[in-house]
């Protein structure tokens, strides 16, 4: 029988010589093997430039407060004398300015008001004799009828001239009525932005 047999095959006759690649897929979605791996971002960027760090941070900060308060005088006194970037919303625009000058070129009550006030609260002590105090009462009077006169003469001022000049302001009336008057009530010197014109000017 074992002649009558067929030799089995060598191990080796079974496997083929040569191995036959794999077929590779075709389409976008395959990537081809690289010979090196990709380079991070921070290895193709550019080296940023590094600022040095103060070698004193005393005198770094002494020279930071130094350059705020200068900008700080800076910006006060381009405030005082009206620039328009230094101003506040409050004070921006040329109507708004044509308001102070007309504010700033005639004399207002207003700016007397605080010292007939004190006068009248010295004189209205119970100390003082009754004519005195009498004189103080119609002081105050005619302070709050000159008021009240020269509020409505601002007004009227303000209102004609922007309705001149600025037809198509989009300021309201009554706000910049109010924003005059304000202004009157204070002391010439410490209004703020300063006066731009003096008293009699022709606006």
């Amino acid at each position: 029988m074992s002649l009558l047999r067929r030799k089995s095959a060598p191990a080796s006759e079974d496997v083929p010589d040569t191995v036959e690649p794999l077929s590779t897929p075709s389409g976008k979605a395959y990537t081809a093997p690289k010979a090196r791996p990709t380079p991070k971002r921070t290895a193709n960027s550019r080296p940023r430039a590094m600022t040095a760090a103060p070698t004193d941070k005393k005198e770094a900060k002494a020279a930071m407060r130094t350059k705020m308060r200068e900008e700080r005088s800076a910006a006060y006194e381009g405030m005082r004398r009206g620039e328009e970037k230094y101003l506040s919303a409050r004070d921006k625009g040329p109507v708004r300015r044509l308001v102070r000058d007309l504010v700033d070129s005639r004399r207002n009550v207003g700016s007397y008001f605080l010292i007939g006030a004190l006068l009248v609260l010295l004189f209205s002590q119970p100390q003082w004799p009754a004519p005195v105090r009498f004189g103080a009462n119609i002081l105050w009077l005619l302070l709050i009828v000159a008021i009240l006169l020269d509020v409505f003469l601002i007004s009227r001022l303000i209102r004609k001239n922007v309705r001149e000049r600025f037809p198509d302001a989009p300021d309201k009336l009554p706000g910049l009525s109010f924003y005059g008057v304000m202004r009157s009530v204070q002391f010439r010197r410490m209004r703020s932005p300063s006066p731009q014109v003096k008293v009699g000017d022709q606006v």
